[in-house]
């Protein structure tokens, strides 16, 4: 018999390396604070391209968004802290800020051991989806050592829309 090929809608447990990333902080729901962060957080990134670009330098392609929220489980969704990124090239040490009163940061996000899945479908019935990577986690014999992050691979209109579900993780004691 022929062991079954894996499927990325099921959960998975991973090695990823460190991510340097542009990052803009929000606070609220996904619906307010998305339109109001996105326009500095792409502008910044895109120019950073296209300057890099412009000098003959190496570019790079600009990935999917990613979103950490840290405090998800424990407070009402209009009051999310939402930490949104970009992945850049790990030697950028500054970046142009193109929106007054935003501010797009450079951090490191540590990745380490994950564990993800794959969920296809509306954001707002990920629950379960995030409950199986949970249980999934535990029954792994390992707990959740980070924020809740998202990793969009498409855009929120898509037919299918494609989110990856991830969580650092570290064995359990």
């Amino acid at each position: 018999m022929t062991p079954r090929k894996s499927s990325k809608t099921e959960p998975q447990i991973l090695e990823m390396p460190p991510q340097k990333v542009a990052v803009v902080y929000g606070k609220g729901t996904p619906d307010k604070v998305f339109p109001e962060l996105m326009p500095a957080l792409y502008g910044s990134v895109y120019t950073l391209k296209f300057d890099l670009k412009k000098k003959g330098l190496p570019t790079f392609k600009v990935s999917g968004l990613r979103a950490r929220y840290p405090d998800a489980h424990l407070v009402p969704m209009d009051e999310w802290t939402h930490i949104i990124g970009l992945p850049i090239p790990e030697d950028t040490t500054s970046l142009p800020q193109k929106v007054a009163g935003t501010e797009v940061k450079i951090e490191n996000w540590e990745y380490g051991t994950v564990a993800q899945i794959l969920y296809l479908g509306a954001y707002d019935e990920e629950g379960p989806t995030v409950e199986r990577l949970q249980r999934f986690i535990e029954d792994s014999g390992y707990e959740i050592a980070g924020a809740h992050e998202e990793e969009y691979l498409t855009s929120p209109d898509a037919k299918v829309v494609k989110t990856i579900i991830r969580y650092t993780i570290k064995k359990s004691r």
